[in-house]
């Protein structure tokens, strides 16, 4: 072909596709700039917000569960009142027979609890309905009731009390042969030790043994002076005022 003014004119070459490839081409270079450009701002920001300084949350306030004290002269010092319930066994003065079976009755006191110490003084009295009796051959001898008035000390820790126990002992010994009956109120002696828990601020449980001597009276059925010795094991719940 020739041009104008017989210059030759070379042909265009045209690369297959067109416009098209050339838009393309184009397409991908703005998306390959944009990923980069969009790469570069996370960078920046990663970078600047590892530069800002961290504040972790403050924390709550620390709970901490206080368990209640036992270990207090209110809780053991004062007027206390409950029951009991146990057994006895035990043996009459020149007699054959040995009488036992079960007690139960009431307790009531007061203690008074040393200032910052662990010992414990106290005064405790008791009345007992009593189930003891026995036969041997002609002669029944029997317990109906019994009651106490000790004195205590004892040594505290926690909610826990140990104690030594004496003081005087009084109740009736009866004594039948034949049809015939006769009775008599005796007055001793007793002895015992015992373990007291405070399983709540007001109520305590307790096991206490105790060793109880009543005098000898003179029967007239047997002829001889005739006591009771017996010891009795029993346990209790006390409210404490």
């Amino acid at each position: 072909m020739r041009g104008v003014a017989g210059v030759p004119q070379v042909p265009e070459h045209k690369p297959a596709g067109g416009h098209c490839q050339l838009r393309r081409e184009s397409m991908m270079s703005r998306s390959v700039l944009a990923a980069l450009a969009l790469t570069g701002v996370g960078v920046a920001a990663s970078a600047q917000a590892a530069d800002l300084p961290y504040y972790p949350p403050a924390p709550g306030p620390a709970y901490v569960a206080t368990p209640q004290s036992f270990y207090d002269p209110n809780c053991w010092a004062g007027p206390y009142l409950g029951g009991n319930f146990g057994f006895a066994w035990g043996s009459v003065d020149h007699n054959q027979t040995n009488p036992s079976g079960f007690v139960a009755g009431v307790q009531g006191g007061y203690n008074w609890q040393v200032p910052s110490s662990p010992w414990l003084f106290g005064l405790e009295g008791d009345i007992q309905v009593a189930g003891a009796e026995d036969t041997f051959a002609p002669w029944k001898f029997s317990n109906p009731w019994f009651g106490t008035l000790r004195g205590r000390v004892g040594y505290t820790f926690s909610n826990v009390l140990l104690y030594g126990t004496a003081g005087l002992a009084f109740g009736e010994l009866r004594g039948e042969t034949f049809g015939l009956s006769e009775s008599h109120n005796n007055a001793g002696w007793t002895l015992g030790f015992g373990a007291e828990y405070l399983f709540a601020p007001k109520f305590s449980a307790k096991i206490e043994y105790l060793y109880v001597d009543l005098n000898n009276s003179n029967f007239s059925i047997t002829g001889a002076g005739n006591g009771f010795q017996f010891g009795v094991v029993r346990a209790g719940i006390n409210y404490h005022f």
